[in-house]
């Protein structure tokens, strides 16, 4: 294994030549751009043997990958923000057609007004799109990743998207270990589809359908996204033996067994608030964090497992959910509990949204406020 210090977005290029992907359709959109020009400059040097496409929007991109994945081939590409909101009528076709489409979004929030700086609005648009989203806390999570999301898509034929903050991460250059290739491919050997579209043997996707195939096509498409979290669970395992590294399966606890206070977040952010944690257990709150790192399907479940009786959970949100109180996280948390776990009180905050600092000091205060209050 050998290490290299570079950037996240250049840590999205390294795990998809890693994975050796087929066919490669992108639009460049900051923070993101960096990543399919890294892909650029593989293929045109030859350290990666795969078809590049560079199309004219973002829209068409993902209409590339589509035709690409059902043809056969291990498909990705990456985008951010204005550019994944483009995407949004094909991201449907992906996950309807059962298309193991692999995607990195580097996080931006969207207009209006413009800005280019990091919250999560952009890719929690589209959470009832049909695909797996993962949530990122660090450079070396973001290759780790990227990798796993191949190996869960392949397996259960859904599209996954790997969400990592856009220049808190995507900017940050840091170490970043990369395991032998011959450890990679026995972790994520060959893509060998099912079924793909073939010239020589021509079939209908997508087509029209009557009330009665539809509904019975969405109803196992719900079905086998919540199905995704024991394979997610099980990939970050086998991950694990192939490369010794390990980012967590779905929950990422710390100092929780006798939490009274829990703080719930997900991407970057995360990191922080353990150290948030750490300096509220010296003022005598036995507060404990919990990072949430798949998202789509939400993993209710493990969620009512792994709080502690009788606690407060505090959801940090870097998002708006418009038209509801609190942020996404608080209304999911909330569903997920009602009924099953009434000894949890919930809280929320909405917190660095368009990029705002997040430092361990700020949500350190931002929680106690809530507890005060």
């Amino acid at each position: 294994m050998k290490t290299v210090i570079d950037t996240g977005c250049h840590a999205v290029a390294l795990a998809a030549r890693s994975a050796k992907v087929d066919v490669v359709a992108a639009y460049p959109i900051t923070p993101q751009t960096s990543v399919v020009e890294e892909i650029a400059t593989m293929v045109e040097d030859g350290t990666l043997d795969c078809r590049f496409l560079p199309v004219e929007g973002e829209h068409s991109a993902m209409a590339a990958c589509a035709g690409a994945s059902a043809a056969g081939a291990r498909v990705f590409t990456a985008t951010s923000s204005q550019g994944l909101l483009y995407m949004h009528e094909v991201l449907h076709m992906a996950s309807g057609g059962r298309l193991p489409i692999v995607m990195a979004n580097a996080n931006r929030a969207v207009f209006a007004p413009w800005t280019i700086w990091a919250d999560h609005n952009d890719s929690l648009a589209q959470r009832d799109t049909g695909w797996l989203q993962y949530y990122c806390a660090s450079v070396q999570e973001v290759y780790n990743t990227v990798l796993q999301a191949f190996k869960v898509a392949e397996e259960i034929k859904l599209p996954v998207m790997v969400n990592f903050d856009g220049f808190i991460l995507s900017h940050s250059m840091v170490p970043i270990r990369l395991p032998e290739q011959a450890d990679i491919d026995a972790f994520l050997p060959e893509y060998e589809p099912t079924w793909r579209l073939d010239p020589q043997n021509p079939s209908s996707f997508g087509n029209v359908t009557m009330p009665p195939e539809y509904a019975e096509f969405r109803k196992t498409l719900a079905r086998d996204i919540l199905a995704s979290i024991d394979l997610v669970k099980k990939a970050a395992e086998n991950y694990k033996e192939y490369t010794g590294m390990w980012d967590g399966d779905v929950f990422e606890p710390y100092l929780i067994e006798d939490a009274e206070v829990v703080v719930l977040s997900m991407g970057s952010m995360a990191s922080e608030v353990e150290i948030s944690v750490d300096h509220l257990r010296k003022q005598g709150i036995k507060a404990g964090a919990l990072r949430l790192r798949l998202y789509r399907p939400f993993p209710a479940e493990d969620l009512r497992k792994i709080l502690p009786k009788n606690t407060t959970l505090i959801t940090l949100d870097r998002n708006y959910s418009f038209g509801m109180e609190g942020g996404v996280l608080f209304n999911d948390c909330k569903a997920a509990l009602y009924d099953k776990r009434n000894d949890v009180r919930v809280l929320n905050q909405t917190i660095g949204i368009g990029g705002l600092d997040l430092t361990w000091q700020a949500m350190a205060q931002a929680i106690l406020a809530l507890l005060e209050a």
